[in-house]
């Protein structure tokens, strides 16, 4: 048999074969880093993503359950007017009054005006959004100078609300803060901007909307809740 002699040209190329066997577990290893870690990446954004949801649905919840309780403030504030209206009509000291002092709420001055609001209301208690928001409107338009005006505005901007309509919505609720600033619905129309704003992902808006409405009312149940979800957003 042939002694073969190493020469350099074959010397070289088992040098080369050798590192080639070498290197191919190492390129293998490098390639299951980087899947492991993109993957470790993802989880982590997915993570970050899930819990980004979790408090935006607390949120719009919260704002569900204040919108439930206003529904039922304003029903109070209605009884208690329309009560003073009755007692403070001609012929208040005979039989009229016993409607007022009995406990019952007595009829608004126009009854239709009534009926057109307490209608409204009722749709928007039933969650009944898009004939609610559709009601309230047709009740602004009908009694512009109501004095449920305020309060028909606020649930129609809440009922656009909660038809996702964020856009449609926060028109309505910022000509709810610019006409009746001192209204109770004011704050809590800010609110509802805020909450419209956080699903459109314009955070330092909502951000700004509910700084706005800690400084300008202070001491309302709509500041409070400002001031928590202020906490979620930073």
């Amino acid at each position: 048999m042939r002694n073969r002699a190493l020469t350099p040209r074959r010397l070289a190329l088992i040098a080369s074969l050798t590192c080639a066997v070498v290197a191919a577990p190492a390129a293998h290893a490098f390639a299951d880093d980087d899947a492991r870690n993109a993957i470790l990446q993802l989880r982590h954004q997915l993570d970050q993503s899930q819990q980004q949801q979790v408090q935006l649905y607390s949120q719009i919840q919260s704002l569900q359950d204040r919108v439930d309780k206003l529904t039922g403030q304003v029903q109070e504030l209605q009884h208690a007017q329309q009560q003073q209206q009755q007692a403070q009509q001609p012929g208040a000291n005979s039989g009229t009054q016993g409607a007022a002092t009995s406990g019952q709420p007595g009829p608004l001055a126009d009854p239709q005006e009534a009926a057109a609001y307490n209608s409204a209301i009722d749709l928007f208690r039933k969650s009944e959004y898009k004939k609610a928001a559709d009601s309230l409107a047709a009740f602004v338009a009908l009694y512009p100078n109501s004095q449920m005006a305020p309060a028909a505005r606020f649930f129609q901007g809440s009922s656009r609300y909660a038809l996702k309509d964020y856009k449609g919505a926060i028109s309505l609720l910022e000509g709810v803060v610019h006409d009746y600033p001192n209204d109770p619905h004011a704050a809590d129309a800010m609110l509802v901007i805020a909450g419209c704003q956080i699903e459109l992902n314009n955070r330092a808006a909502a951000k700004a909307t509910m700084q706005r409405l800690i400084n300008q009312y202070p001491n309302t149940q709509a500041a409070a809740s400002a001031k928590s979800r202020l906490k979620l957003l930073q």
